[in-house]
């Protein structure tokens, strides 16, 4: 895809911004760290040049300045809720992230429970996290939130929470989701600072929508198509509009509840004048790092398809809601996106009605689109990868990658040892073959080097794909959309 982001100038810009905002207070600073500060896959697939760890190479040139406050709500522990991109439970994808920063050097502080009302998924957390010496904190339901400032901001209020106490410039509030109770911790944690005599301040990273882009900008559209669950719109933001007569982008929550929070920092800071808008609460500064505006607005295009097809299929399996799907038909009608854009899914749709079986097919970086079905051995995914990797190697459509002295132990495996019903060979299975056979055989040796240039390869199903070979798909990076139809009968395997 073309390069429409740099990402060395953002990271050298989006660190200077928040430095400027910290010498603001008296150099302490809680950002409010919206989106995924490491795997930001969204936006890598919206800004071609995006690095999904950018956040987080952003944070190590502030390593010395900065900690960590990881935040996770006990509602959403409690109701095991998943992280699409990756396929698990928030709670799993905190201890994740933990590692991953553990790992980077970067500073971890505590992890804060909110929306804590004693339940079992919630205890059963914490107790994890305490047993590995991982600091960890509670914060119940804030008193009288969100209507009466005057409890709010006392002792009853975010006075009822334990101070976390910290140590660094910087200290950024993160989570594995949007409304875990970021905001709620970063304003606990001012209204312990000024009670302790340090003038400390907030603000708010939030990649998108992006506020210096045009309202229906497709890179901003696609923020709305991605958050269809959520119901956020994006909207012009009028306090800045009114008080500096510049356009700017934000969206209904933050706009909704910024007079609540102004009148909450100012009740904490004394402070009238502090921010005059959303978007003055904001450092973000991606929209200065696009360098190719319309590779941009046409990677955003796909972005706004392959969500929809993602949101139709949640639907289908039950996991998702109707109005979502209307929803991104809407912005899609809206801003004349046709599903047709996306060309992987012709060949699929064609390919399955030719062979009367479940197809993927998969384009390649060379503008080739390759195409795999379902056999009697393997999957329609696996097919496809195999048949993918064979064409960027250059290796004939004939020859066998898995050898047969190899598959049948696997096939023997999965069906007398571990008893499973279906003995087809999913994705991870052939990759795992694949391997073996490298360790003998050149051109399959050959062929899987080929497998690191399907990251970012656009894929498409002709129907919803088990998670068995979903859950590779999404290791080896390719963008797949699967057609919202069951390939089976069957009610388990999904």
């Amino acid at each position: 895809m073309k390069k429409g982001f740099d990402n060395d100038l953002y990271i050298k810009m989006q660190g200077e911004r928040i430095l400027e905002r910290i010498q603001k207070f008296d150099n302490k600073l809680y950002l409010e760290f919206g989106g995924k500060l490491f795997d930001d896959m969204h936006a890598t697939r919206v800004l071609p040049g995006f690095e999904a760890d950018a956040k987080c190479k952003m944070l190590l040139t502030l390593k010395d300045q900065s900690e960590i406050i990881f935040v996770i709500s006990g509602a959403d522990l409690e109701r095991n809720k998943i992280r699409a991109d990756f396929g698990i439970p928030y709670g799993t994808d905190v201890l994740r992230l933990i590692d991953k920063m553990r790992g980077l050097g970067l500073n971890m502080n505590s992890v804060v429970v909110t929306q804590y009302q004693d339940q079992p998924a919630a205890d059963k957390f914490i107790n994890k996290l305490t047993q590995h010496g991982l600091r960890t904190y509670i914060h119940r339901k804030t008193k009288g939130y969100p209507t009466d400032v005057d409890v709010i901001v006392s002792d009853e209020g975010y006075g009822a929470n334990p101070y976390i106490e910290t140590e660094k410039p910087l200290v950024v509030v993160t989570a594995p989701g949007p409304g875990s109770g970021k905001l709620a911790t970063c304003l606990s944690q001012l209204y312990h600072e000024y009670r302790r005599g340090v003038r400390a301040g907030y603000a708010k990273f939030e990649t998108f929508p992006i506020w210096n882009l045009p309202l229906r900008h497709p890179v901003n559209v696609a923020y709305e198509a991605a958050t269809a669950d959520l119901g956020d719109i994006n909207m012009i933001d009028p306090y800045h509009l009114e008080t500096y007569g510049e356009t700017t982008v934000n969206y209904n929550r933050d706009i909704e509840c910024f007079p609540i929070v102004k009148s909450i920092l100012t009740k904490i800071t004394g402070d009238e004048s502090i921010y005059n808008s959303p978007t003055d609460m904001g450092v973000n500064m991606a929209g200065f790092a696009i360098v190719d505006d319309d590779a941009c607005r046409a990677a955003a295009r796909q972005e706004i398809i392959r969500r929809y097809y993602k949101a139709a299929c949640d639907y289908k399996m039950g996991n998702g809601t109707a109005d979502a799907v209307e929803r991104i038909q809407l912005l899609m009608n809206q801003n004349k996106i046709a599903a047709e854009e996306r060309t992987v899914i012709k060949p699929a749709l064609e390919k399955a009605e030719k062979c009367n079986s479940t197809a993927v097919a998969i384009q390649l970086e060379n503008g080739e689109t390759v195409t795999g079905r379902s056999s009697k051995l393997m999957s329609a995914c696996s097919s496809a990868v195999l048949n993918a990797i064979k064409s960027m190697s250059s290796i004939h459509d004939d020859m066998l990658l898995l050898s047969p002295i190899v598959l049948a132990p696997i096939i023997k495996l999965k069906k007398e040892v571990l008893c499973e019903d279906k003995v087809k060979l999913n994705l991870g299975d052939v990759l795992t073959a694949l391997s073996i056979c490298a360790a003998t055989n050149p051109v399959a040796e050959k062929a899987m080097d080929m497998l690191v240039c399907l990251r970012g390869a656009e894929a498409h199903a002709s129907c919803i794909l088990p998670e068995a070979d979903m859950r590779y798909v999404r290791k080896l990076g390719m963008n797949m959309t699967c057609e919202p139809e069951f390939g089976t009968k069957d009610l388990y395997g999904f």
